[in-house]
């Protein structure tokens, strides 16, 4: 409880009339201090009183128009005050609005000694994707000599997911793809819902199995072919370490690959296939959500990406591909991942391949094992380096004890390529692998200034993310706004290049 500006003033007035009382020597003037300050208490005890009924019979409710939308939508929220015991306290109610909330003004409201009830709708913005939940409503009683504030537990959730624009681009060199994210078929007939083909009646086929339209329309039997159902499992890998909160604030990498990785998720909710979900930050895994129905881990799955924020950065990660001025990864031997042979995929060396070399040339004396066992030396150091990266360890941990084949989804940008590479040849042992990549070119605010560097270095982007689709059951799949790729392109063809 504190003071209003007229409740310092009676305060003062008491404390001057004891004054006074005290150097005039007049016990009349004290008396009236004596009053004053008796009046104060009473009125202070009166104010104790009403907002302890208040507090008991007060109802604040803040209420969402929807509790579902996407970024940029605009949504009214309405605050509603209700109180059942009349006071003297005149009531300021403010909603709490999350701080990814925006709004022209506060939304407030003001129950006067009485009024029952009243309310206000403001239309509030949401630009960032995510669960906002609402704060406490702040309820500031006063009766002109006293104030208090109190909070209500009026503290409903929106969730905001990212918009699905036109102007989201996946795909290869340029070209969107045009399948649905996470959809997949099977090379086995049998029972399902998906037609496989029409086809003539043979020996064996079950009277269920024949199409009478078809077998009406050509005058011979016909049997209708189902693709057998299957499950696919699905191993999300959401990388949102400091470098994929590039972007603009409502356009980050974080944000486009969060999108692709929500519909990849309802696709597999939709097929029933197994879902899990490994997410990454600077400092190593942040969450994991093991492997099963997505009965059960969807809707974890969808809260935790919507959750994610990128982390904080720890030390500067490697110079990205998408620059002309690339060094090479410590410690990499310039060739070993970019020479290929004619005809051949590349095939990375596992860690124990390496070991196994560098042993065999231990044990040899001649000049061709001096001269190349510094370089085996010095793999051995990089591969234990790679296998201590944050990525590299999330993809291990969330294959390692996974039972069957998987598909791999790998959330991340191009920020790491030589972290990336040993990640994706991790992954591909236990099946399928899915890269979605986020060019550092096409979020970098004001990355298009200079339109001929941001093609050369979407070139680089271009000719790393191929190198990674050739690896045996990869596709690496680029993920950004689709109108700055378009202008890239149009510069580089302007130009007579070619990505």
């Amino acid at each position: 409880m504190h003071p209003t500006r007229r409740g310092w003033t009676v305060v003062a007035l008491a404390v001057v009339l004891a004054v006074l009382a005290v150097v005039f020597a007049r016990p009349v003037v004290l008396g009236g201090s004596v009053l004053v300050g008796a009046w104060l208490l009473t009125q202070q005890y009166r104010f104790l009183r009403d907002l302890e009924r208040t507090t008991d019979d007060l109802s604040v409710v803040q209420s969402p128009a929807q509790t579902t939308v996407y970024t940029g939508t605009e949504v009214p929220v309405t605050l509603t005050a209700t109180r059942e015991t009349e006071t003297a306290l005149t009531l300021e109610i403010t909603a709490g609005l999350p701080v990814g909330a925006r709004t022209a003004k506060p939304i407030s409201v003001t129950l006067k000694p009485g009024t029952e009830r009243t309310d206000r709708t403001r239309t509030v913005t949401w630009p960032v994707a995510g669960r906002h939940a609402f704060d406490d409503a702040a309820v500031t009683a006063t009766d002109g000599l006293f104030w208090e504030t109190i909070t209500t537990r009026a503290t409903p959730t929106v969730t905001v997911e990212p918009s699905t624009p036109q102007m989201l681009h996946v795909g290869e060199g340029g070209d969107r793809i045009a399948a649905s994210y996470g959809t997949h078929g099977t090379e086995r007939s049998g029972s399902g819902i998906e037609l496989a083909e029409l086809r003539e009646y043979v020996p064996g086929d079950t009277g269920k199995q024949i199409a009478w339209k078809a077998t009406a329309r050509y005058g011979t039997p016909y049997v209708r072919e189902y693709e057998a159902e299957t499950d696919r499992r699905t191993l999300l890998v959401v990388d949102h370490r400091a470098a994929l909160g590039t972007g603009s604030r409502t356009e980050t990498k974080l944000d486009s690959l969060r999108e692709v990785a929500l519909a990849i998720a309802g696709t597999a909710r939709r097929l029933n296939d197994p879902l899990g979900l490994v997410t990454v930050g600077d400092e190593g895994i942040t969450g994991r959500i093991g492997l099963a129905s997505p009965a059960v881990t969807h809707g974890t799955v969808r809260r935790q990406l919507l959750d994610l924020e990128p982390t904080a950065v720890t030390e500067p990660p490697e110079t990205t591909v998408s620059g002309r001025d690339n060094s090479p990864s410590p410690r990499r031997p310039p060739d070993s991942s970019t020479t290929r042979i004619r005809g051949r995929k590349p095939n990375a060396a596992t860690p124990g391949d390496i070991q196994q070399s560098f042993s065999d040339l231990g044990k040899g004396d001649d000049a061709f094992a001096r001269m190349l066992r510094p370089f085996y030396a010095d793999q051995r150091v990089y591969r234990e380096r790679v296998s201590e990266d944050p990525l590299f360890d999330a993809v291990r941990t969330g294959t390692t004890n996974a039972q069957g084949r998987l598909w791999t989804v790998i959330c991340t940008d191009d920020s790491r390529p030589a972290e990336l590479r040993e990640t994706v040849s991790l992954a591909r042992r236990k099946g399928d692998v899915l890269v979605l990549l986020a060019p550092t070119v096409l979020y970098e605010p004001g990355g298009l200034a200079d339109i001929e560097r941001a093609y050369d270095r979407y070139v680089s982007f271009e000719e790393f993310r191929r190198e990674l689709s050739a690896f045996d059951n990869v596709t690496a799949l680029e993920v950004g706004p689709a109108d700055r790729l378009a202008a890239i392109l149009e510069a580089g063809r302007s130009t007579g290049g070619r990505a």
